[in-house]
């Protein structure tokens, strides 16, 4: 080899050398990342989707057979609470262990947002708020708020976000509760527990099951047998065109009825606590559902 082309050469293969390991992107194109946390998966998922890329989220709960309101946090659920930016809680004495993991580690920095004190839903009230479409953007905008103040840099992708959210992403759900309310509103339904009572009123339906059945449910308590009764009569009479049940939170009272509706041939429409299955949208799992309760609605009322 000529003794010229030999500087010629190493030079090359330093060049190519220091190519091979300079990062594709400088760290400074890389996007910022802010830690987030939701106790929930409904609102993990509606978190995620308004932080875009520069969110990392967490949501505690996503198992479906986990029940928040009993739920024990495990000691690496405090350690991602307490490294969370923005942690999102439902409040309404629903997953109380989630406030007490974020009190036990205090950080000035940290944003909360308690959907019950957004909503202004005190605790004794009804907390399955993602079964509310008024609360839900609501809950949204503190969200983007909350967003813009943790990371105020990227404040205007953000609001672009929240702005793509509910125009786009959530117009196939706004566009079912509307055809729903103007389809069936007034038809009377009944249900097994107060999940379902959000939803309803969003829907203009008629939930005839006693308001104190719906609650002993949802808490875990023992409904009374006057409660009982009446809902018995509903069923018989074909009082109720439908009947929702929250599949994850069944009891025998709740498992004779529902076997006494399909025995009548009133529609039975599911419907659960957590995304279901875990890995969907909060848009494509509440769909889903919404699309369930209009084809039962369809079939009961012959509309």
């Amino acid at each position: 080899m000529s003794a010229r082309l030999l500087p010629a050469l190493c030079s090359l293969a330093l060049a190519a050398s220091a190519c091979a390991v300079a990062p594709a992107h400088p760290a400074a194109s890389r996007p910022r990342v802010v830690e987030v946390v939701a106790s929930i998966s409904a609102w993990g998922s509606i978190l995620a989707q308004l932080g875009g890329v520069h969110v990392h989220e967490t949501a505690i709960i996503t198992n479906p057979n986990a029940d928040p309101h009993d739920y024990e946090p495990t000691p690496a659920d405090g350690r991602t609470i307490a490294a969370a930016r923005l942690l999102v809680v439902n409040g309404i004495g629903y997953d109380g262990w989630a406030s007490k993991a974020a009190a036990a580690n205090p950080d000035s920095g940290r944003r909360v947002i308690d959907v019950g004190e957004v909503v202004h839903v005190p605790t004794g009230g009804n907390p399955h708020r993602w079964y509310s479409p008024a609360d839900v953007t609501t809950v949204a905008d503190a969200i983007t708020a909350a967003l813009q103040q943790v990371d105020p840099a990227d404040a205007p992708y953000f609001a672009a976000r929240r702005t793509a959210f509910e125009t786009q992403t959530l117009a196939p759900y706004h566009r079912l509760i509307g055809a729903i309310k103007a389809a069936y509103g007034g038809t009377p339904i009944g249900a097994s527990e107060s999940i379902v009572a959000p939803l309803a009123a969003a829907l203009g339906l008629d939930l005839l099951t006693p308001p104190s059945f719906l609650r002993a449910i949802s808490e875990g308590a023992e409904p009374s047998a006057a409660d009982k009764s009446v809902i018995d009569r509903q069923i018989a009479t074909g009082r109720i065109k439908v009947y929702v049940v929250n599949v994850q939170n069944s009891t025998p009272d709740v498992t004779a009825q529902v076997r006494a509706a399909r025995a009548r041939g009133i529609p039975v429409v599911s419907v659960t606590e957590t995304l279901t299955p875990s890995t969907a949208t909060f848009q494509d799992w509440q769909v889903a559902q919404l699309s369930a309760l209009q084809a039962a609605l369809r079939q009961a009322t012959g509309r």
